[in-house]
């Protein structure tokens, strides 16, 4: 049996600093991360990467994850600034599309390299889209170099509710339905036995409509396997149970943070399985304070050099018969 260990983390506004000679951000990009920069130096973003990496190297045993998706970067140089401070013997790869984000807060993923390839033949995103483009959901796929099995990933980070919990639901329940439609196409592309792991920042709990009534996420793993319908299945109910939290916002603990899978990971008979209750936030030393487990952030305006993110990274092993 060959284990997979996935993980998920919001890095929390990791911008490039201003004058890098990569960043060409567009004027009204510029104008709206302006404040958010005053104070992010080339010194502020190493001290931002070293303790991002410190905490993704100690993960899975200290060798660092297998596949890891991402959100809230800017580009791949600050992503390729974070993998070559990584302490693991790991060959990463990155797999990521420079969106039309408002903030330029991107979605990606990052893949041991000599344990799987990417299927560039098989790479979508598509941008959830208000007034102006916003958040997206990114489907990659990776095949196992030694059983040839593929893994269909997504990501996700779904639009925030700054304007409001009830206001802004209306754009996560449409991201929802693309969500599940994205689903529903890859499973009559591949058949209901396709590998597909969604993982990201949903801006939703569990039990929230956008992922109940609209991505069909459920608890039931039953459903999943012998539904009609291409229900996914949410693993992070038991940490729910547990009262944890990934993301604490005013004082209130939310799971906004999850993993969910197909019908061709949750049935019992196939190539994959899974132990949910497994499933766990990654909390290293300083990370956590106060109540709830609070993750330390970073921050931006005025870093805290103590800090990580505002968001906990989630992880599962993924098992491969």
């Amino acid at each position: 049996m060959t284990s997979h260990y996935i993980s998920w983390w919001n890095l929390e506004n990791l911008f490039d600093v201003k004058d890098a000679p990569t960043t060409r951000r567009p004027d009204d990009l510029a104008r709206k991360i302006k404040a958010d920069l005053k104070n992010w130096t080339m010194d502020v973003l190493s001290k931002k990467i070293e303790k991002l990496a410190w905490v993704i190297s100690q993960m899975n045993a200290s060798t660092g994850p297998d596949i890891m998706g991402v959100c809230e970067v800017e580009n791949t140089h600050v992503l390729q600034l974070l993998l070559d401070a990584l302490d693991t013997s790991r060959n990463y790869g990155l797999i990521h599309h420079d969106m039309g984000d408002k903030r330029g807060i991107d979605v990606a993923f990052i893949y041991d390299k000599d344990k799987f390839d990417f299927n560039t033949d098989e790479f979508f995103h598509h941008t959830v889209v208000k007034r102006y483009p916003t958040r997206e959901i990114v489907q990659a796929t990776v095949v196992n170099k030694s059983s040839g099995n593929e893994i269909i990933l997504i990501g996700n980070h779904w639009p925030s509710r700054s304007a409001g919990q009830y206001e802004s639901e209306p754009y996560r329940i449409i991201t929802g339905e693309t969500l599940s439609y994205f689903i529903e196409r890859i499973q009559e592309i591949k058949g209901d036995d396709a590998a597909i792991v969604v993982m990201g920042d949903f801006n939703d709990d569990p039990y929230n409509r956008s992922l109940t009534d609209y991505a069909l996420s459920v608890m039931d793993r039953d459903k999943v396997v012998y539904g009609r319908n291409p229900y996914l299945y949410n693993m992070m109910w038991p940490l729910l149970g547990q009262r944890k939290a990934s993301y604490v916002y005013g004082g209130v603990p939310m799971m906004i943070d999850q993993f969910m899978v197909s019908k061709g990971i949750a049935k019992k008979s196939g190539k994959f399985s899974l132990d949910e209750k497994k499933v766990k936030l990654e909390i290293f030393d300083g990370m956590v304070s106060g109540r709830y487990d609070t993750p330390v952030r970073f921050g931006q305006e005025k870093p805290d050099f103590d800090g990580f993110s505002d968001h906990l990274p989630i992880s599962f092993v993924l098992d491969e018969k």
